[in-house]
């Protein structure tokens, strides 16, 4: 395949017609793929009020928190693990799926957020100080959603050529973020701690990845000023 770097921003361009296949059919599947746990939810959640089927079990508010929590850090995992997929199997066109994926992980966080002051705190205010005090997994997940705000916020390509070389710098927050959720879930955890030692062992690796690739580059740049 033909590969152009095109202007400044050192992209890769495609041509036209992988353009077309790419927008017109490959993203709106992964938008909708990414869509369809909340859909899911959604829909059980109208049949509780509406006197349907069951579909949250014995207690939905609990049931809410962990399905939004989940898929907000398995997508955010996901957007961490393009880079990596991009470069080993010489993909560079999954980075048009990175920025749709990271931004439904802040979606997922955000309703993650949602169900806990609706269902599980009651709106209650006065009770947010508390519980952050008393729950430091509470602290932990409540940092990480102020922190994937930023990235959110400036996840478009005009906040990306305001800010220059900063953009990348606030965006490596990504990697805190999925740490902090890998604890979140670590703490919460009952039963099982399957999910909390999978999520924490792909950050690692993912994290590793980075380091040795940084490294690499580094040792280059070396070799050549030699």
């Amino acid at each position: 395949m033909r590969q152009v770097r095109g202007g400044l921003s050192g992209r890769t361009a495609f041509p036209r017609h992988q353009n077309i296949t790419l927008n017109f059919l490959l993203k709106p599947v992964v938008f909708i793929l990414c869509l369809l746990p909340a859909a899911r939810l959604a829909w059980a959640v109208y049949l509780a009020f509406t006197g349907g089927e069951n579909m949250l079990g014995p207690d939905p508010a609990q049931y809410l928190a962990l399905e939004t929590g989940e898929w907000a850090i398995r997508l955010l995992i996901l957007s961490l693990a393009i880079t990596p997929f991009r470069y080993l199997l010489n993909l560079p066109v999954l980075f048009r799926f990175r920025r749709m994926i990271g931004l439904y992980a802040y979606f997922y966080v955000s309703l993650h957020l949602l169900v806990f002051l609706w269902f599980l705190l009651g709106w209650q205010w006065g009770d947010i100080g508390r519980e952050l005090s008393e729950r430091p997994y509470i602290t932990i997940g409540f940092s990480a959603f102020v922190l994937m705000t930023p990235l959110a916020a400036t996840s478009f390509n005009a906040a990306q050529r305001l800010l220059g070389r900063n953009w990348k710098r606030l965006h490596r927050l990504t990697y805190v973020c999925s740490i902090l959720g890998a604890l979140h879930v670590l703490w919460i955890v009952r039963s099982s701690y399957f999910d909390a030692v999978l999520y924490g062992g792909l950050v690692v690796v993912l994290l590793a990845y980075r380091l040795a690739r940084k490294n690499s580059r580094a040792v280059q740049q070396f070799t050549l000023w030699r």
